[in-house]
């Protein structure tokens, strides 16, 4: 991936064709997202680490873009994105190691904005 900030904004145009051409299932997908993001007994910085586990095992390039940022966003250390790495390899074998290796790629260009 050259640029992950590059490749999440590439997909805006795709998205909103999606939003318009599908309202109905794009806005129950995003109050899908709002509801399963919703801190309750888990808070909304946990969810978003386990969403990049699971977008690491099920390997999806765009899912790790999102999620990371968010996990970022919602506080997580790259400490705690390591440790969740961790775990979707133990989950996904092989496979799992490559996208993990993207998935810290893309937490470190989505942080160094945070550290200027």
């Amino acid at each position: 991936m050259q640029s992950w900030n590059d490749h999440i904004k590439s997909l805006s145009p795709a998205l909103k064709e999606l939003r318009m051409g599908q309202g109905d299932v794009m806005k129950g997908f995003s109050s899908l997202a709002q509801a399963a993001l919703k801190p309750q007994a888990l808070d909304t910085k946990t969810k978003e680490l386990i969403a990049l586990a699971i977008s690491v095992a099920v390997r999806c390039d765009d899912c790790i873009g999102f999620h990371t940022k968010s996990a970022l966003e919602q506080g997580a250390s790259r400490d705690e994105v390591l440790e969740t790495l961790g775990t979707a390899i133990y989950l996904g074998a092989g496979p799992a190691v490559m996208y993990a290796a993207h998935a810290i790629e893309a937490f470190d260009e989505f942080a160094k904005p945070a550290e200027a």
